[in-house]
């Protein structure tokens, strides 16, 4: 099914948040390996995936990529799951998706990888940190906004012209997805961290013109939203 916009050939991306990540020692882990989704986390992208899987445009589509890191390849995988039970069954009767790794989707790098926020050599009061930490739009600690932006306008555009008249799955993270809609949508890179709206297991779609790579819409979903940790057992 070809998709289109007015008299346009237009491609959508949707663009998945990983779930919540695992780590007790509530460290930075930006690129690193070993940061897995936690329980919650599971639980919050299999209510995206049924959500996503409810959605015949989206359980059409015809490619999914993913950042290569842990959380985003358990996030995909889930998301993976359901989408192909949904594409076996008599409704479509569509071959099975897999996922492609690609590494312009990656976490932004950040320079204090690894380190515990406002402990250490990470805390406020510490090589002029303070300054870093309240620099909101460059940002100070870590890949400047207008990199991230390059990275991702190449890899939207790119994609949107590879699958023009398609949709496509993308599941990447906070940073890189805002980035990319919010130069597509204002024309600049830079943001405030606070005034970022991508939930976690959310689901934001961008729609192409495919060829001059206009911006045609924009959706926002979160399916996961209702979904709360467990309880510890008293």
């Amino acid at each position: 099914m070809t998709e289109r916009t007015g008299n346009h050939t237009s491609t959508t991306l949707y663009f998945v948040r990983h779930g919540k990540v695992e780590n007790p020692g509530k460290v930075v882990y930006e690129r690193l390996p070993g940061f897995h989704l936690s329980d919650f986390g599971r639980r919050q992208i299999t209510a995206t995936a049924q959500w996503m899987s409810s959605q015949p445009q989206i359980v059409r589509a015809s490619a999914l990529y993913a950042s290569p890191l842990d959380r985003t390849m358990d996030t995909a995988q889930i998301v993976l799951a359901a989408l192909n039970r949904a594409r076996e069954s008599a409704d479509y009767h569509l071959p099975a998706l897999s996922i492609q790794t690609d590494d312009r989707l990656l976490e932004a790098r950040n320079r204090y990888r690894g380190l515990r926020i406002n402990h250490g050599e990470a805390a406020w009061y510490r090589h002029g940190n303070i300054w870093k930490f309240l620099d909101l739009k460059t940002p100070g600690w870590g890949e400047p906004y207008t990199h991230i932006a390059q990275r991702m306008m190449n890899f939207a555009f790119q994609i949107a012209d590879q699958h023009a008249g398609q949709s496509v799955i993308v599941v990447s993270h906070e940073s890189p997805i805002w980035t990319l809609r919010h130069i597509l949508t204002t024309g600049k890179a830079s943001s405030n961290v606070l005034t970022r709206h991508t939930a976690l297991g959310s689901v934001t779609g961008l729609t192409l013109e495919t060829g001059t790579h206009r911006l045609l819409s924009v959706t926002y979903a979160d399916p996961a939203k209702d979904v709360r940790p467990e309880r510890s057992a008293q």
